[in-house]
């Protein structure tokens, strides 16, 4: 990979995965790099005179209009993840309850769901945090972004899923309702919020 394939990635990289335009952007770049260098400029001083990766991923975001996902297609999203999870969950659990002795098969249904719940929360997590993107995100064309656009941190991912664990979802979920952007009460406090990608808005 040559010196600039590696700063075009490095810039698409700090992109959200669902970034509408995404594509164009690297054309773009590319585009720009090879113009330069045929003009006699050494690479170098082309990538110099882009500026910082970060600097010019937040210039492609500020240009890039992000439309609010719909309570609906949140919902239709969420429903999708939580069917899959429970796709998996559910035969393993019921599986071992007929699999053990009588005597220990109480000993399963709780502690089976329990660790099938935390799994799912760090499936979140986690699938957020690195593409933005969950199962049913990616089913309903959705993403989850900082409010700038830019991909969101682990820490804001962790911080949208506290209400699961504070037991306050449902009223958290109503504040998608009535905020201008649809965000929940934590998606305000993390500074995130749900697009809807390229596919979402075809």
């Amino acid at each position: 990979m040559s010196t600039a394939d590696a700063y075009i990635t490095q810039v698409l990289d700090l992109l959200p995965r669902g970034t509408p335009l995404r594509d164009q952007i690297a054309l773009e770049l590319r585009s720009i790099i090879a113009e330069r260098m045929n003009a006699g400029q050494p690479e170098a001083d082309v990538l110099r005179q882009l500026g910082d990766p970060r600097r010019l991923a937040d210039s492609y975001l500020q240009a890039v209009p992000l439309t609010p996902a719909s309570f609906g297609q949140r919902a239709a999203a969420k429903l999708v993840d939580v069917g899959a999870a429970a796709a998996i969950v559910v035969p393993i659990v019921c599986g071992l309850f007929f699999l053990l002795p009588r005597e220990f098969r109480l000993f399963v249904i709780g502690p089976g769901f329990g660790l099938g719940f935390i799994g799912f929360i760090v499936y979140v997590v986690l699938a957020e945090a690195r593409r933005g993107q969950t199962l049913g995100k990616h089913v309903m064309g959705l993403v989850v972004v900082q409010e700038s656009g830019a991909q969101i941190s682990l820490g804001q991912s962790v911080v949208r899923q506290l209400p699961v664990f504070f037991q306050v979802f449902w009223i958290d979920v109503l504040f998608a309702l009535f905020t201008e952007r649809s965000q929940r009460a934590f998606e305000l406090l993390s500074k995130t919020r749900v697009v809807m990608t390229d596919r979402g808005t075809g």
